[in-house]
């Protein structure tokens, strides 16, 4: 017959709860840090830059060495800064009528 020793049944569940509060632990950060990673999406032109931001990032020019999430945010704020250029139109004097 087989002996339990009183240490291991103990052992044994410690490590199993030690094992759910570790993976309890790394499903929340990476939730959170899922969330944190881009704001909420606000306009169909906001959707189209971060698109072609994240399609350019790799192979855009890097001259200056900057992070990769610098590059992409220059991308993202060019795009925008072009599209808002198209929506306003020319820009010419309002004269006051009297």
């Amino acid at each position: 017959m087989h002996r339990i020793q009183p240490g291991r049944e103990t052992r044994g569940r410690a490590l199993r709860t030690r094992d759910a509060v570790l993976v309890a632990v790394l499903m929340a950060v990476a939730g959170v840090s899922q969330a944190q990673a881009e704001p909420p999406i606000r306009s169909p032109e906001d959707a189209a830059c971060r698109a072609e931001a994240k399609a350019k990032v790799f192979s855009a020019p890097n001259p200056k060495g900057l992070d990769i999430e610098e590059v992409g945010r220059g991308l993202y704020y060019a795009c925008m800064n072009r599209i808002a250029g198209k929506s306003r139109g020319p820009r010419g004097r309002r004269h006051r009528t009297r």
